[in-house]
């Protein structure tokens, strides 16, 4: 490992604004917000840019990076204590471990940007919208709590549209060209690093928000969605 990573391994452990795989979170954020804003989660967050971003453009709620690499997490901690900003926190954990950390209604929001859209059809469980994660989610989001995706990569944007429709998910909102939209909300102008690396070379950006059904269907599904999945594949 390099001597700088070494450096922030160590520094991060200092910070007041990151949890390292915490026990007995659950229910507590308030606490350590000190308010009972609504809080919202930044999904495999890298650098913690939407977290900062929304941070700043609001100041009474409150956000939570959440990321296994800490050597990133450090990048986004560090400007949020420079900035002062007391509305945000990291956590560092997988998020296939989400729900440990969290209450029933515990969370308002979920934003996950440009996550890694892992477009071999037989990596879908891996995609952070696919029904294996959105029961992660359906644990700790408040009744009507909004999911929002911002990508760069069409399979993830179609592939999240199919499960929304699947699984009787209610679109709140829907783009496939973000930016060429009018009246842009400030809180989708707000870019990663990812972002601007253009991954995909698509050139342009993905937005769709959503929620879960009171009662989200059964495992049964999964097996109807495994099956257009390979359908698909059979057709590329």
């Amino acid at each position: 490992m390099g001597q700088k990573k070494l450096i922030r391994f160590a520094e991060i452990e200092t910070f007041p604004n990151v949890l390292q795989y915490p026990k007995d979170m659950a229910g507590n954020w308030a606490a350590q917000f000190n308010n009972n804003n609504p809080i919202t989660l930044e999904l495999a967050c890298g650098k913690g840019e939407y977290a900062i971003g929304m941070g700043q453009l609001y100041p009474n709620r409150n956000f939570i990076g959440v990321d296994l690499k800490g050597n990133r997490l450090w990048v986004g901690a560090k400007k949020a204590i420079q900035n002062k900003l007391s509305n945000i926190f990291f956590l560092r954990t997988k998020i296939d471990q989400i729900a440990e950390y969290f209450s029933k209604n515990e969370v308002a929001e979920i934003w996950i940007t440009f996550p890694d859209p892992q477009l071999r059809k037989s990596k879908a469980k891996k995609r952070l919208t696919h029904p294996k994660f959105l029961r992660f989610y359906e644990q700790f989001l408040t009744s009507g709590g909004l999911i929002h995706l911002k990508t760069d990569s069409p399979d993830l944007y179609d592939f999240t549209k199919l499960v929304i429709e699947l699984y009787n998910c209610k679109l709140q909102k829907d783009s496939d060209n973000v930016y060429a939209d009018v009246n842009i909300p400030e809180e989708l102008k707000i870019k990663t690093h990812y972002e601007s690396l253009d991954i995909a070379g698509s050139n342009r950006i993905h937005y769709l928000c959503f929620s879960l059904p009171e009662i989200f269907p059964e495992r049964e599904k999964d097996e109807e969605l495994k099956k257009i999945l390979k359908e698909d594949e059979g057709t590329d």
